[in-house]
């Protein structure tokens, strides 16, 4: 599976709950993925990144 190479965060099972006349409706399970970009790290090397990670990172380089 695809996950962040900074964090390690990967896809995870998800479903909602419709409901219908008072009663949950059971749904099946899907899978959800994180939102994963190329960027490069600190130390110049592209890696595959989420975009949170991404967004920390620029806010880190701004900050020094």
């Amino acid at each position: 599976m695809r996950e962040c190479e900074i964090c390690g965060k990967g896809s995870k099972m998800a479903g909602k709950r419709n409901k219908l006349r008072g009663h949950y409706n059971p749904t099946p399970q899907q899978r959800k993925y994180p939102n994963l970009q190329k960027s490069l790290n600190e130390a110049g090397k592209r890696v595959l990144a989420c975009t949170q990670c991404i967004k920390t990172l620029s806010k880190k380089a701004v900050k020094d």
